[in-house]
């Protein structure tokens, strides 16, 4: 049973960073071993300034970008934001990337490919080294490198679930809480592993659960509607989905052609309304507590090293604190 659990969020543009700080005391205060930021940079404040403000209100908690892209930044200006990040939470900094969607497609961009995005990580490593490297054309040296940062990536599909195995430190696990396709995702990763000839216990897997916690279950259930449209949007390119998923294909199309970027996740996009609730249901978690905590059962089952819940907009310090005193505890109980 997964005994160890993080938090992913935005920052909206109308939330202060001093509330950016105090929220981030309250993940920790909560018993939160992570904190990850979304990178998007026209819909959300920026990330960097938001690690660095939540590291320096800390002193325990891992944090991260969840995720980062190879292009709207140079890797080297990502490798030294990074390395400031780590030297202000003294060694706390992780480096969650992403072959990119919301923050490329918004600027008339298309996402990293997986060779690109395997040549990206392998860049990372060598400017965290702190030596002198052939990059770029050039010779260059990142001269902030303190250690070799965590390098995380965000997968989904099989190419990006089986480089994660192979080179990565860690894996971000998007896509749903259906323990069914989480278990799918799951192979794909120990393929990789198997072909670098790594441990499973060398790769941290961490997975991404949205879920809304209300009596009112139609409540509940339109909370997590802007994240389940987000997943349908990015998966009507996939070649390949679990069996059971192909009777979403269609509503994979509908969303990907009216998603608004500007609106990522946001609980108030109108675009949420495109899926059904039969797909929200399979990739979300929502009801009330007793059906979200059996639900939740479920993943926490399956092998992952720690659950990340997204932190939803509507009462943060609220659905904090439910977590902490009640979710985890409940999840805790033999």
């Amino acid at each position: 049973m997964v005994n160890r659990f993080g938090i992913s969020r935005g920052v909206s543009p109308r939330e202060t960073f001093d509330q950016v700080a105090e929220i981030a005391k309250e993940v920790e205060a909560n018993g939160f071993e992570a904190l990850w930021f979304i990178d998007h940079q026209l819909g959300m404040k920026d990330v960097y300034a938001a690690m660095n403000v939540s590291a320096m209100a800390t002193e325990k908690i891992h944090i991260g970008s969840a995720v980062t892209n190879l292009q709207t930044r140079h890797p080297t200006v990502t490798a030294n934001a990074t390395t400031s990040l780590d030297d202000l939470s003294k060694d706390r900094a992780m480096l969650g990337i992403g072959a990119g969607w919301v923050a490329l497609h918004s600027i008339g961009k298309m996402p990293d490919r997986l060779g690109t995005m395997r040549q990206g990580i392998n860049e990372f490593r060598q400017l965290f080294s702190g030596e002198e490297v052939e990059l770029y054309g050039t010779k260059v040296r990142l001269a902030t490198a303190r250690r070799q940062v965590p390098i995380y990536l965000a997968v989904s599909q099989p190419g990006m679930l089986r480089l994660s195995g192979e080179i990565c430190d860690g894996a971000i696990v998007m896509g749903g809480a259906d323990p069914e396709f989480c278990n799918w995702q799951l192979e794909y990763i120990y393929e990789g592993l198997e072909k670098a000839g790594r441990q499973r216990s060398d790769l941290i897997i961490d997975i991404v659960v949205t879920m809304s916690i209300n009596d009112e279950e139609e409540k509940a259930l339109n909370d997590v509607r802007a994240w389940a449209t987000s997943q349908a949007a990015t998966f009507a390119v996939w070649k390949k989905v679990p069996p059971a998923w192909e009777r979403f294909r269609g509503e994979f199309t509908r969303a990907e052609k009216a998603y608004h970027y500007e609106e990522h996740l946001s609980l108030r996009a109108e675009h949420k309304q495109i899926v059904s609730q039969e797909f929200v249901e399979s990739v979300t978690i929502s009801g009330n507590f007793e059906k979200c905590i059996a639900k939740l059962r479920e993943v926490a089952k399956l092998d992952f090293d720690r659950i990340t819940f997204a932190l939803l907009s509507g009462g943060r310090f609220r659905r904090l604190e439910e977590l902490g005193t009640k979710v985890i505890p409940a999840l805790r109980e033999k």
